[in-house]
């Protein structure tokens, strides 16, 4: 089989190239850079621009049989600061993708939309597929557009889709400089000796998969036909900020600086996702622990600083 991975270069997307080429697959990526902590790997096809350059995303598309759209130009964070980009950016540029997908025959399109913010505040946890969706930011409102254009496509042409609405995924090659991803964050601070900045109380509960484990969901999706169309790929359980610095403490070894600081109005308190859909249909299940999987990105985060030194 041939994917195409949009955003193959990044922190999932990499992952999941390594995932397709161990079960033997031809890998295509189309990202706007190269990959941050590896070199190029040889047996893949890397086509370099920028999501909107449709005349290069057309070409990328030749010969493909499943495309995973892993790209979004906008973070859940900043994306209310600027709605129209992100519409234009990520709706409009996924619409011409899905009719490229539709001319050139492809067999199947996973998408990756969001585990968080398309269900906005949560009426009840754990969080199903079929609970309510109420964003509160320009990005799950994008997501959740995404997804409904997806089944008007497959209503309209028979382009066959699966979304998947991830959780909190964390793991090695995630940006331990960045803004995004609490757990590389935190522990990009422990290792510098910096403090840790929480939001509120550290009660805020999220649900946090490691990246093996999210990547072994992409690929069921790819293999699998299921009788669903949407997948939360979660540990099924939530976590606080408190209980993420326990972890950190006990894997690292080190004590931790936090500083609490006033809670910002847009976090959701708490949000955890049902996996019941994902075990039953893909037989899947998480396989790595909150402290195993943090103790790999620790060992990750570790080696940054021995290349560098």
């Amino acid at each position: 089989m041939k994917v195409l991975v949009l955003g193959g270069n990044g922190f999932i997307g990499s992952h999941l190239v390594d995932k397709l080429l161990r079960e033997g697959h031809s890998v295509r990526v189309f990202d706007k850079n190269e990959e941050r902590y590896r070199e190029a790997l040889p047996s893949v096809d890397y086509h370099l621009a920028e999501f909107g350059n449709r005349g290069l995303l057309s070409d990328a598309l030749n010969g493909i049989d499943v495309v995973v759209h892993l790209i979004s130009t906008t973070l859940p964070k900043t994306s209310n600061d600027d709605p129209v980009f992100d519409v234009q950016s990520n709706v409009i540029e996924t619409l011409f993708l899905l009719e490229q997908c539709v001319a050139n025959k492809i067999k199947k399109i996973i998408f990756t939309s969001s585990g968080g913010t398309v269900y906005g505040v949560p009426q009840s946890v754990p969080v199903l597929e079929e609970s309510q969706t109420n964003p509160i930011c320009s990005y799950g409102i994008s997501k959740l557009t995404i997804e409904k254009y997806l089944e008007l496509f497959k209503q309209l042409h028979n382009l066959d889709y699966v979304i998947i609405r991830p959780s909190n995924p964390f793991g090695s090659r995630q940006n331990p400089f960045g803004i995004q991803g609490a757990i590389p964050v935190f522990l990009g601070k422990i290792l510098r000796n910096e403090p840790i900045q929480i939001w509120g109380t550290g009660d805020v509960v999220r649900d946090y998969i490691y990246v093996e484990d999210l990547v072994d969901a992409f690929y069921c999706a790819i293999k699998i036909n299921t009788p669903s169309r949407v997948f939360n790929i979660g540990c099924g359980k939530g976590n606080s900020l408190n209980d993420l610095l326990a972890v950190m403490k006990n894997v690292t070894g080190r004590n931790l600086s936090v500083t609490y600081s006033k809670p910002r109005s847009y976090d959701v308190p708490e949000i955890y996702l049902d996996i019941t859909r994902a075990s039953n249909e893909f037989n899947w299940e998480p396989c790595n622990s909150l402290e195993q999987g943090i103790k790999h990105t620790w060992d990750f985060v570790k080696s940054l600083t021995r290349e560098n030194s």
